[in-house]
């Protein structure tokens, strides 16, 4: 499948971020079926409109998701994940009253994460795209 993915055009710049995230729940605890991880689909995308930033796919397991979120430059990967995991996290937690009882510690996620680049094309393709720029004599 493929997702196209338009240019953020800011005032003084034009970027096109892309960062595939992965979640896994603390101690991989396999409490998400499908209306929790709907839920926190819906607590993610609510985090990422205060971030300016927007989520084009998300799925997950029963001890994980996967996101995969465009975002402008201004905002770090870091403080992106930490913001998506808290709110989806309380949003969570709130809709399903025993999600708190069934994980360990009553925390959602572990404190790691997965982040990987998502862009169209390969590290190769854009290192031949910069050497073969012509240099001014």
């Amino acid at each position: 499948m493929s997702v196209l993915v338009d240019f953020t055009k800011r005032r003084h710049s034009v970027s096109k971020l892309v960062v595939h995230l992965v979640f896994t729940t603390k101690y991989r605890v396999k409490l998400l079926d499908n209306k929790r991880l709907d839920d926190i689909e819906t607590g993610m995308r609510r985090a990422c409109e205060s971030l300016e930033c927007e989520i084009l796919e998300f799925n997950g397991e029963s001890d994980y998701v996967h996101v995969l979120v465009q975002y402008p430059p201004k905002l770090s990967i870091s403080v992106m994940v930490n913001n998506l995991k808290s709110v989806s996290s309380r949003y969570a937690r709130w809709l399903n009253s025993d999600m708190r009882t069934l994980s360990t510690q009553g925390k959602l996620w572990s404190r790691s994460y997965f982040a990987s680049s998502a862009g169209g094309v390969t590290i190769e393709t854009l290192k031949n795209y910069v050497q073969s720029q012509n240099r001014p004599d």
